[in-house]
Order: C-alpha cells, then structure tokens, then sequence
C-alpha cells in the first residue's frame, strides 16, 4: 500500500500512521525523516538541504520534491506523512509516483473540527523540570496542575494557547484545503472521524485499510 495521511495538528495523524506503519509493515516516513536521512548519507541533495537550513532557511519545494522523489525509489509501500503540504507538491507527486510506476492507492484524512483541536490542544500542561506531558480532559495529574513525577508546577507552553492553535488551524486549512480537493476530485480521500477516541480512530481505519487491501 502507498498512502498519504492528512489531518490538522492536533488530530492524531501521526499517531495512526505509526498505528498503520506497524500493523501493515509499511514504512512511515515523514518530510523531517526524508531531510535528515539525506543529510546523514550525503547525497547531493542531502548536502544542499543541509547548508540551506544550516542558515536557518526553510528548504524550497523544488528540493524538497526531489528528495522526497529520489527516497521513494527507494520504496515499494510507503505511508508520506506531512507531504505534499501544497497543491504544487500534490502535482509532482502526482507525476513522480506514475513516472516510478509506485501511484498513490489513498489519502488518508483525519478530520478534526477546529473546537475539537483547540479543546485538545489547549488542555496541555507540561512539566518544565522532567518534560512529562498531561492533558487536562484525558490525561489529568493526580494533584492540581502539577507533576505527578516531581511535583513541579505545570505550565501550558506558548504553542498550545488557544489563539495560537486557531492561527495555526487555519494556516492548515487554506494551505491544505486545496491539496485534500485534488484527491478527492481523484476519488484517493478516506475520510475519518478524528474526534473518536484513539482507539476507535485506529479500528475504523484498520477496517477500511484491510477491506481496501484485498481490492
């Protein structure tokens, strides 16, 4: 199987494409997975990826396209997560999977609604002496915001603010809105409900994934 996963921060999109990575021994493989193992053997690429960010620059899409290109050679099944994050992206992996002859089988979205995600997000405390992570709906400490470890004061980092978590939402959705357009316009969404607990999440996708395995 060769799939995408798409979804908002928040959403648990990693999560369950480790989930599927593992139950159908498919490599999981992310855009910072892709940089850093093209950094580390030294490949051309890997060492103009390198000097770009090196200056604290975000890599272009032209480079990023040929790495992630060039490691799906590599591959015969393949879950991308974090890629294509732009319609242009959509278009050259489009192209490059047809030209290795490794096309695209289906688009994974966890969809997730933006009170859901600010809900989720926005309950997470950390502890900032062991870096222990809760979360006050699902994952509450046994005393009062603080480590049930060590018992420092949690706090909620800057990222996880509610204005924050809106901004980055909707930055998600104008850029992403158009790439989810592209595969289901080519019938390649599947679309579940995020705000299911986990496990449910992880059910419901292993059933469509083993039905439309056997296709």
């Amino acid at each position: 199987m060769r799939l995408l996963f798409f979804g908002p921060p928040g959403a648990g999109k990693g999560t369950q494409a480790k989930k599927v990575a593992q139950e159908f021994q498919i490599v999981h493989i992310s855009t910072g997975d892709i940089l850093r193992d093209a950094v580390s053997k030294g490949t051309e690429l890997g060492k103009m990826a390198k000097a770009i960010m090196d200056r604290g620059e975000l890599v272009s899409d032209e480079i990023m396209n040929s790495l992630v290109k060039e490691k799906l050679e590599e591959l015969d099944s393949f879950i991308l997560d974090g890629y294509p994050r732009t319609l242009d992206q959509a278009k050259f992996l489009d192209q490059a999977t047809k030209e290795l002859q490794k096309e695209i089988d289906a688009a994974v979205l966890i969809d997730v609604s933006e009170e859901e995600i600010v809900k989720r997000i926005s309950n997470r405390r950390v502890c900032p002496n062991c870096g222990k992570v809760y979360n006050l709906i699902t994952l509450q400490p046994k005393e009062d915001e603080k480590c049930d470890v060590c018992g420092t004061k949690l706090i909620q980092r800057d990222d996880d603010k509610e204005e924050v978590v809106r901004e980055r939402y909707k930055v998600y959705k104008k850029n992403t809105e158009p790439v989810i357009e592209y595969y289901r316009k080519n019938n390649k969404i599947i679309t579940i409900d995020g705000a299911q607990n986990v496990e449910d999440v992880t059910k419901e996708l292993f059933n469509i994934l083993r039905s439309f395995n056997k296709q």
